[in-house]
């Protein structure tokens, strides 16, 4: 590469999520570091509107940017579309699926999560998670098989439509707002069929509230806005067992659904279980407070393949504003090494939670002192926070202009694009 000292440092990043592409990002423009992009896509995806993706509110393209185009004019990163399939951190040596291999000087494992189904029988098999853009697509595919055959069948034949969504967090409280919105108000006001047919969103948390790590006035106005828009709150109770048309709850309870969608929990992705690193928590790898792993020399950790220290010692929630400041000081803490002048420790810089339950209707406690706001200033909020994310994963702000635009301004071309097969993410990046 022009511009890169042959002396450099090379540094291999796996996984092009928040903490991989910050991490590279900080690392653009320094003459004695180049670097080695990784990621099976070779796109990043914005994971946080996932679930707009699956009810048909954004296109794949609206939320999944491509890694080459973004590093295009920094010739110190070089960004590789590769499965990796082995890790040797010990030589900061990386297997491709491919056969061939990377070596780096540095390695930073930021390669993601999966969903954690908890050893439910069946989970695994008859959910749709919501982690990766093709899981976005797999599930909007099955919301219009299902409303294209009940249009065909008529009310008569396709009876009550019922969705159970496992997981009362922000992915499962968003996902179920925007659900029911969908199948509850949008598509029965512009598909006159589908207004005869009745649909019900069942959300279901082992919990007694939503959205546990929100104060009490947050649960409870998210609980009456989802019941507002006819979700069924299924509080304090598990699904022990999912079968393609139902699940069984722990109370004995059997809820018939065409869709079961997991909000449950994640996990790390199996290549950290296999580097052989020291994980607690989910099968995270357990940091040192400047992100790197204890034993093994030259190997970060970071976003959600890591177990991050809070201020209190106690692991950080995986969230994306933490995993992108954890792939930030990553790349400064490289560049301090290649420098000559020691590490730093990460220090987590609250901004605060927030989950958007419909249009016009959100919560957000801001700040490290989670100062608490509800509806339309939350919302205002919300926007804010995902505008600040898309911007800096992509240095523009197209993608979220275009998603503001399409949800705000527009949102009839919702259920137009929920009855149009959606293509898979590889075709859908190629054709964007």
């Amino acid at each position: 590469m022009s511009g890169v000292s042959e002396r450099s440092t090379h540094v291999v990043v796996i996984g092009g999520g928040f903490a991989g592409v910050a991490c590279a990002r900080t690392l653009t423009g320094q003459p004695d570091i180049r670097v080695t992009l990784l990621d099976r896509n070779g796109y990043h995806q914005f994971q946080p509107l996932l679930y707009q993706v699956a009810t048909a509110e954004l296109d794949p393209a609206d939320v999944s940017y491509d890694l080459a185009e973004m590093f295009a004019d920094h010739d110190n990163v070089q960004v590789r579309t590769a499965d990796v399939v082995a890790v040797d951190p010990q030589t900061h040596t990386v297997s491709l699926a491919d056969g061939d291999t990377v070596t780096g000087d540095v390695l930073v494992l930021a390669a993601g999560a999966q969903a954690n189904f908890f050893g439910v029988p069946g989970a695994a098999q008859h959910t749709f998670p919501l982690y990766t853009l093709d899981d976005a697509l797999r599930l909007r595919e099955r919301l219009r098989s299902v409303y294209q055959e009940a249009a065909a069948e008529g009310p008569a034949s396709a009876g009550e439509i019922t969705f159970v969504v496992v997981g009362g967090g922000p992915t499962g409280v968003e996902t179920a707002g925007a659900l029911a919105e969908l199948v509850g108000t949008i598509l029965p006001r512009q598909f006159e069929k589908l207004a005869l047919i009745r649909s019900r969103v069942v959300l279901v948390d082992h919990g007694h509230a939503v959205l546990g790590p929100f104060g009490p006035d947050a649960q409870a106005y998210a609980a009456q806005q989802l019941q507002r828009r006819g979700v069924r709150l299924r509080l304090g109770v598990t699904a022990t067992e999912v079968a393609p048309d139902h699940v069984i709850l722990d109370d004995g309870t059997t809820v018939p659904t065409r869709a079961v969608i997991w909000g449950g929990g994640v996990s790390a992705a199996p290549l950290v279980g296999e580097c052989r690193m020291p994980t607690g928590r989910g099968g995270r790898i357990d940091v040192r407070p400047d992100l790197t792993v204890d034993g093994h020399p030259g190997v970060y950790a970071a976003g959600d393949a890591a177990n991050i220290p809070g201020a209190d010692g106690l692991p950080l929630p995986q969230l994306a504003s933490v995993a992108q400041q954890a792939g930030r000081v990553v790349g400064f803490n490289i560049i301090a090494e290649a420098n000559g002048r020691p590490r730093s420790a990460f220090a987590y810089h609250d901004k605060g939670i927030m989950a958007m339950i419909g249009r016009d209707a959100a919560i957000a406690e801001l700040g490290a002192r989670h100062h608490e706001l509800h509806g339309r200033i939350a919302f205002a909020a919300w926007l804010g926070i995902h505008a600040y994310l898309m911007a800096d994963a992509k240095a523009e702000t197209n993608a979220f202009i275009t998603w503001a635009e399409e949800f705000y301004l527009h949102p009839g071309h919702c259920p137009e694009r929920l009855l149009v097969p959606p293509v898979t993410a590889s075709a859908a990046r190629s054709a964007s």
